[in-house]
């Protein structure tokens, strides 16, 4: 097996104390100082992640938007310049390839994909996307979270405007003298920012950034424990080639007239499940007790038959309970049923609760008063 690959912040991780651990090709920071106290502190004050691993791709030619729009169900013809959309990259099934954010800048569009399908993301791209799209691997740059809420006080007085931004929104900024791109989302549930900074900045930018005593640095096990709470799906768990974005409950991303339109891949099938509904569709549950019920335990019915699994689970250090997200019968996904769980041979009696499990905190404008 080969060795991991690493980042450029791979001795930066190592001089803070965190734990190493391979994922998704690279060595990275597991924990520093504790899964539940890193978890705790992005809650309260603000946690800065390392997800270089991810694959930002720039793409671009004429007639872009409308070329992504046959791979991707989001709107992107509309899209203003600097807004983001989360999507997803599908088969022509209608499964999950992965899950992406796609930034309109300008003549082109900054689309971040996961780690571990970057490669894969960029043939599919490159094989079925019209000849005269260019798609550019950005393999110079480095890409930092900075999530919780104290994010935006620390940010803004290191690149004044940031607080301008709204959620789902980027723009260029200055940052420790570095040309930096800032978009405001974040996979945490809390408000938050991704940075996108020369790699060869990455180690001045996190020492800028940790020098202020509300920020410290966060591990991979945190950032799981964080997103499971926010309810967000990771690829490769809770999606993947066997899931539509509608058995995953992620029809919100399918605008209006993408729905009326079609046009995207998997469309055929995606549209009679918005009609139709799905055979399983994904829930959040919770445990009494102290004892999580981890990804691959099934799901079943009140005969024993399995009717689903689990595809995340572990301890809520916000709600102090096991929490998870498993795929299941439709007809049993109701908020408030009881489901059991099978892990090991040990069964759990389990509630289906609607997700997230901590409320969101993303930072929206307020919507104008009519007639103000």
């Amino acid at each position: 097996m080969p060795e991991p690959a690493t980042l450029p912040l791979d001795a930066w991780h190592r001089a803070h104390g965190a734990r190493m651990v391979a994922f998704a090709g690279y060595a990275m920071p597991v924990q520093y100082d504790g899964i539940i106290a890193e978890h705790l502190w992005t809650r309260t004050h603000a946690g800065l992640f390392d997800v270089s691993h991810m694959g930002q791709l720039i793409v671009s030619g004429a007639g872009v938007d409308k070329a992504l729009e046959t791979l991707l169900p989001g709107e992107l013809m509309l899209l203003k310049d600097g807004r983001l959309r989360y999507s997803m990259l599908l088969d022509d099934a209608g499964g999950i390839i992965d899950d992406l954010m796609a930034t309109r800048r300008g003549d082109h569009f900054y689309v971040v994909v996961n780690g571990a399908t970057k490669a894969g993301d960029i043939q599919e791209f490159e094989r079925r996307l019209p000849r005269g799209i260019v798609v550019d691997h950005m393999k110079e740059q480095a890409l930092l979270a900075l999530q919780g809420p104290d994010a935006v006080a620390v940010l803004d007085t290191l690149a004044p405007g940031i607080a301008d931004l709204s959620f789902m929104q980027g723009a260029a900024f200055t940052l420790g003298g570095q040309a930096a791109w800032i978009s405001r989302s974040g996979y945490t549930g809390e408000d938050g920012f991704e940075i996108s900074i020369p790699a060869t900045a990455a180690t001045a930018i996190a020492d800028l950034l940790t020098a202020d005593d509300r920020i410290r640095p966060i591990g991979l096990g945190a950032r799981d424990s964080l997103r499971l709470e926010a309810g967000l799906p990771l690829y490769g768990h809770d999606l993947d080639r066997e899931t539509t974005p509608i058995m995953a409950g992620l029809g919100f991303a399918i605008g209006k007239r993408r729905r009326a339109e079609g046009g995207f891949a998997g469309a055929m099938r995606i549209l009679a499940e918005i009609e139709n509904g799905t055979p399983l569709t994904r829930v959040g549950f919770t445990l009494d007790g102290r004892q999580p019920v981890r990804e691959g335990a099934r799901v079943l019915d009140g005969e024993g038959n399995e009717v689903g699994r689990v595809t995340s689970g572990g301890f809520s250090p916000s709600r102090s309970m096991p929490i998870g997200m498993a795929y299941v019968a439709t007809a049993l996904g109701q908020p408030g049923a009881t489901i059991t769980l099978e892990q090991r041979g040990k069964i759990f009696p389990a509630t289906v609760t609607a997700v997230p499990f901590v409320p969101h905190r993303y930072h929206r404008k307020p919507m104008p008063v009519q007639g103000a």
